[in-house]
């Protein structure tokens, strides 16, 4: 079955004008065309566009993900290169859940500390508290805030 812009977009959670981008960018030369000239999408395309999807959002730049098709066109020849491509991603990707582990620990703690603050009707009774007071799963977030654990 073939699917245009509109229904394959509404099927990958896409808008359309994203899937025309790609095309016009090179990152679908697989997408067959109506006798009108419309884009026809098949299932098979659906999955590829799900992994330039997945390549875009781990920060890929239209450029890469266009190497990565080339790379994807030529077959089995490119396949070592294409592994190190997604291997490369995922670390890039696992740096990036690190770091906004990091944020969302401070988030919490600025959370707490704000509810804190507000029950007691000051800051101060915050800043008062010494470590020992601060929940426990506070206490990293709290002290990445010194200079001096730096």
């Amino acid at each position: 079955m073939l699917y245009t812009v509109g229904e394959m977009a509404r099927l990958a959670d896409l808008p359309a004008s994203t899937l025309r981008y790609y095309d016009q960018e090179g990152l679908l030369p697989f997408v067959e065309r109506s006798k009108g000239g419309i884009r026809m999408f098949s299932e098979a395309d659906y999955s590829t566009l799900m992994v330039i999807d997945c390549l875009k959002k781990s920060g890929l730049s239209i450029k890469e993900i266009r190497a990565f098709m080339a790379l994807a066109q030529e077959g089995d020849s490119s396949l070592k290169e294409r592994l190190a491509m997604f291997q490369k991603r995922r670390e890039a990707v696992k740096e990036q859940i690190q770091e906004l582990e990091r944020t969302l620990d401070l988030l919490n703690y600025k959370c707490w500390y704000y509810e804190t603050a507000v029950q007691a009707g000051s800051e101060a009774a915050v800043q008062g508290l010494c470590q020992e007071e601060i929940p426990q799963e506070f206490k990293e977030a709290r002290a990445s805030l010194n200079l001096k654990n730096h």
